[in-house]
């Protein structure tokens, strides 16, 4: 049975809000977490899309399914952008913390 993603997406954000100064917002029209202004993930389809670098980055897009982030399907994925499947629900809580501690510095 798939995931409820919307109900994953909600549980990461309820968790990452929390615990850290992060707030909801808004980013290409879907719902997303912003630290200072600044988005580092957001809820896309039935996806989770996370702003990541390094070996976060790499481990991301290793995940079956997981690809670059594309919003405008033009063939232009945002480089530092990955996008992880419902399959990997169990995964969004720690790449959400990856990318908070990325795009907002570890605190």
């Amino acid at each position: 049975m798939p995931p409820d993603t919307r109900a994953a997406y909600d549980a990461v954000t309820a968790e990452i809000t929390a615990s850290s100064p992060a707030r909801t917002g808004q980013m290409f029209g879907m719902p997303c977490l912003k630290i200072e202004g600044k988005a580092f993930a957001g809820y896309h389809g039935e996806a989770m899309v996370f702003k990541l670098a390094g070996a976060a980055h790499t481990e991301a897009l290793a995940l079956s399914g997981a690809e670059q982030f594309d919003p405008s399907e033009r063939g232009r994925p945002m480089k530092e952008w990955v996008v992880v499947p419902p399959s990997h629900a169990g995964r969004w809580l720690d790449l959400a913390q990856a990318a908070l501690a990325y795009v907002g510095g570890a605190r």
